[in-house]
């Protein structure tokens, strides 16, 4: 029982939360200083800097770029570029190489290891490219070094370790009338359709002619130009045509199927960087049968042994069949060289076969190696030999007799030609 002295206290009121303190006001910047910002997301390295590259055999540390033993390959590049250099050479064991105007120069820059080889692939491949070069031991590819040249890559493995050999293709496509070339290659960009060859051994120009003929039509025609190569060496951009550049192995996976593709793409030109296989030819032929003008090259040394190659690549019981379609299709030949000239530059000679009804014949009869002997009678329909080619450039005083009787399939001849006996 409750004492009745002491009655119960009564409930004390509820405690209500205490109020929240005054916000700070923010302090006034001083004349001279700024609020800090909020710090930037942090950024993810470049896949093109040799620190965000993955590596094969013998990985590369993140501050290689200072200790590196030698030049990288930006300096490299540059080194050939300034100097008019073609192409550079380098691999394990060896010191670096350049090519000029055909002939191999050596470099006093120091021998190249497997760190520096390294360090140098972490600059123009990418982690994929890397990891396919070392799974294949082969790789093709190109680089870009803007304001300056792209390069052709191919990266290989020698009896000493890895190496590599870059071609340096400029960024500014040449005009045909700066690479002096006949103005018959003007008329061959008119056809609408047929098949026209571009051939040579490697380093002869066929690229940058192709390329000088392909920006022709870009400028001067409204057409939908379509090339497949690998890799892409000049890269066009389009004027009155629209052109679509596609690389096997990043735009393609099989350069077939791209050929195959193109033919429903809508084209008025195909572009093939290599007619490489019997699979090649039947698609090229094909185009150039259904209304398409097909460019393509061939690693062959003159108009004659381009078609033979053709030809050869079918079975004899096809052999009739083939001369037809390839009668019915060839536009022209282009077999190309390049000669040292006198100024210290390099100067481009043709053999120009164009497929007249004449030739159109001697191909349909199977009579191939007839037409080498025709040729030099038709220059008034813009054929014309090697020799007539070197005689040009002789009588111009940009090579000498030497350098014609070196460069001349048929050194006797040019030998008679140079005396006045033809």
């Amino acid at each position: 029982m409750p004492d009745p002295q002491y009655p119960p206290l009564p409930s004390p009121p509820p405690r209500m939360p205490a109020p929240p303190p005054p916000a700070r006001p923010p302090m006034p910047a001083m004349p001279n200083q700024t609020l800090p910002l909020p710090a930037p997301p942090p950024r993810m390295p470049a896949a093109a800097t040799p620190q965000a590259r993955v590596q094969g055999p013998g990985a590369i540390p993140a501050n290689a770029a200072r200790r590196i033993n030698g030049p990288t390959m930006e300096q490299l590049v540059r080194e050939a570029y300034e100097n008019g250099y073609s192409d550079v050479h380098l691999g394990v064991g060896e010191s670096p190489r350049f090519r000029e105007r055909g002939r191999m120069i050596t470099t006093n820059h120091p021998v190249t290891d497997k760190e520096i080889f390294n360090y140098w692939l972490n600059e123009i491949l990418t982690p994929p490219q890397i990891e396919q070069f070392w799974s294949r031991l082969e790789y093709d590819g190109a680089y870009q070094y803007e304001g300056m040249a792209r390069v052709r890559i191919n990266v290989f493995i020698a009896l000493k370790g890895p190496a590599m050999v870059l071609r340096l293709i400029p960024l500014k496509i040449l005009t045909m009338e700066q690479l002096g070339l006949p103005t018959v290659f003007q008329d061959l960009c008119h056809y609408h359709k047929g098949l026209i060859l571009v051939t040579g051994p490697t380093g002869s120009g066929k690229s940058t002619t192709l390329a000088a003929m392909v920006d022709y039509i870009n400028s001067e025609m409204p057409k939908h130009i379509i090339s497949i190569e690998d890799p892409i060496e000049f890269v066009h951009q389009s004027k009155r045509s629209l052109i679509r550049q596609r690389e096997v192995g990043i735009h393609t996976l099989e350069f077939d199927n791209a050929l195959k593709a193109s033919l429903r793409e809508d084209p008025d030109i195909i572009l093939i960087g290599e007619m490489r296989d019997r699979e090649t030819v039947n698609t090229a032929l094909k185009a150039a049968q259904t209304g398409h003008l097909v460019f393509g090259t061939l690693h062959t040394n003159s108009a004659v042994k381009t078609i033979e190659r053709i030809l050869n690549l079918y079975k004899p019981e096809e052999q009739g069949p083939m001369r037809m379609q390839v009668a019915e299709s060839l536009v022209g030949v282009i077999a190309q060289g390049l000669v040292r000239t006198t100024d210290g530059k390099r100067a481009a000679i043709h053999e120009i076969m164009i497929n007249t009804d004449a030739i159109k014949d001697y191909i349909l009869r199977g009579d191939v190696e007839e037409i080498e002997a025709i040729i030099p009678q038709c220059a008034y329909d813009g054929m014309c030999t090697f020799n007539m080619c070197l005689y040009d450039l002789y009588e111009a005083g940009r090579i000498d007799e030497e350098t014609a009787l070196e460069n001349s399939p048929k050194p006797n001849e040019m030998s008679q030609i140079l005396r006045g006996r033809i």
